[in-house]
């Protein structure tokens, strides 16, 4: 396959997407919600350009990251004709184009010399607060040798192979743009996932009374009982929305939430989050948030929502909206911003 025969073509900031069949298909993707869910969820019509052709047009910023497929008589596809393909975490493959003026970020590749820290996998007792009753717990140490904060992830292989967390971590440090921090990287259960992360106290408990004496075993860490609130806890979606929550519920232990694509509002599983209450009726605790949010996604307007009420109840939140959508890329490519603000040097 030529270059020429390699959709979609990218003009500037024109993108045209090119189908080719005798049925009329649509166009999904991030910027309509995959034509499903919340407020922008139509899939896009195409126009028939000529026999079993068919295209459609849209303005993107250029410097976005964009998820797309097609659909045909209901059936789902990738861009046959675009080499760029990634699995969306629901069974299926998304085709995908970076926009000229982003750049896929090079701190989640390994960078020469630059000193690693080491991972270690470990299982966890869930002391039956989460489904199971054990739970795989990869622990990263960083390459000092001196007592350091603790950060939490939610969804930690996914962060880890999608996101090159380990390696965006590995290289700020190198780069003196972080403190160094150590790492547990935590999985929900397969099919357990919305009840452990939807603002679960049983999973604050697993946390509390599971991971956290586990990692304080394994990794050198700063004494928590003499640093209130030193470690930090961050996730994406759903994940976002538990670790906020568990910084509300144990602010003394998760003083720092890095948060991305938060779950605040999610008509398609049927809730609106307790978290609301929590925030609009209890005092502020002292916490430091940072929040980052995709425009092309369905959580940008719950998003929005919960800044403006965190701004209204005196919270220390800092909030970046970038240009991608709901997936792993779009966080990998902002969450060295939140690392940077939570434990940039300058905060030590």
């Amino acid at each position: 396959m030529s270059a020429r025969d390699q959709f979609p073509i990218i003009d500037g900031d024109k993108v045209t997407f090119v189908w080719y069949g005798s049925e009329p298909p649509t166009l999904i993707g991030d910027f309509n919600d995959w034509g499903t869910w919340g407020i922008d969820g139509i899939p896009t019509p195409m126009t028939q350009t000529a026999p079993d052709r068919w295209e459609v047009t849209l303005t993107f910023p250029t410097d976005a990251y964009i998820e797309y497929g097609f659909t045909v008589n209901r059936a789902r596809y990738a861009d046959p004709r675009n080499p760029n393909g990634t699995a969306d975490g629901f069974g299926n493959t998304n085709s995908y184009f970076f926009m000229p003026d982003l750049i896929d970020t090079p701190l989640a590749k390994v960078q020469p010399d630059v000193p690693q820290g080491k991972v270690t996998l470990h299982q966890v007792d869930t002391r039956r607060y989460v489904i199971g009753g054990e739970r795989v717990l990869r622990l990263y140490q960083p390459p000092v040798d001196y007592p350091t904060p603790l950060l939490m992830c939610f969804d930690g292989t996914g962060y880890m192979e999608r996101a090159g967390l380990v390696n965006i971590v590995n290289n700020l440090i190198a780069q003196g743009r972080i403190q160094p921090i150590a790492l547990a990287l935590m999985d929900p259960s397969g099919h357990g996932r919305v009840v452990e992360y939807a603002c679960s106290d049983a999973t604050v408990g697993f946390l509390i009374k599971s991971v956290l004496p586990l990692a304080q075993q394994q990794l050198n860490l700063i004494d928590i009982t003499q640093n209130a609130g030193g470690y930090a806890i961050m996730g994406a979606s759903m994940g976002g929305l538990m670790s906020l929550y568990a910084s509300l519920r144990a602010p003394e232990i998760f003083g720092k939430v890095l948060c991305e694509s938060g779950a605040f509002s999610a008509d398609h599983l049927y809730y609106r989050s307790v978290i609301y209450d929590l925030i609009r009726w209890m005092p502020p605790p002292p916490i430091k948030l940072w929040m980052d949010v995709a425009r092309h996604e369905w959580y940008l307007h719950p998003n929005r929502e919960m800044l403006t009420l965190l701004q209204a109840r005196g919270y220390d939140v800092t909030y970046v909206e970038q240009n991608g959508g709901h997936n792993y890329p779009s966080w990998r490519n902002s969450v060295w911003r939140g690392l940077e603000y939570l434990f940039g040097t300058a905060t030590r």
